[in-house]
C-alpha cells in the first residue's frame, strides 16, 4: 500500500473509533486527495480545535473556497459541531477527517 492508502486507512479508523462514523471510503479518499501534500506534514496534517486562526483558515479556505458555502454563523456552528463530534480532548484532529466531517455536515459531497 502507498503512504496515502495507509493514511486513508488511519483516517477511517479515526472516524470509526473517535466519531462513531462509518466512513464512505470513496468520499474519504477524495477528501484526502483534495488536502494535497499537507497530509504528509506533521503540523499541517492536523487541525487545532482551540486555535481561532486555524479554525478561520478552515472556514475560509475549505468551507467558503472549496465547498462554495456563503460566509455565515452557520459555518462557525458547523465547525464547532464537528470539533465536538471529534472530541475536544482529542489532541490529534486529522485535517482530512475534519474536512470529511464538514463535507458530510453541510451535505456538500457533490463538491468532490
Amino acid at each position: 500500500m502507498s503512504k496515502r492508502d495507509d493514511l486513508i486507512a488511519k483516517y477511517a479508523a479515526d472516524l470509526k473509533d473517535k466519531c462513531g462514523v462509518t466512513a464512505d471510503m470513496d468520499l474519504l479518499t477524495k477528501v484526502t486527495i483534495g488536502c494535497g501534500p499537507s497530509i504528509y506534514n506533521a503540523d499541517s496534517s492536523t487541525v487545532s480545535g482551540s486555535d481561532a486562526s486555524e479554525l478561520a483558515t478552515v472556514k475560509n479556505n475549505f468551507l467558503i473556497k472549496k465547498l462554495g458555502l456563503a460566509d455565515s454563523s452557520a459555518l462557525d456552528e458547523g465547525i464547532a459541531k464537528v470539533m465536538e463530534q471529534y472530541g475536544q480532548s482529542n489532541r490529534n484532529k486529522y485535517r482530512a477527517v475534519v474536512y470529511y466531517l464538514l463535507t458530510k455536515h453541510f451535505g456538500k459531497e457533490s463538491a468532490y
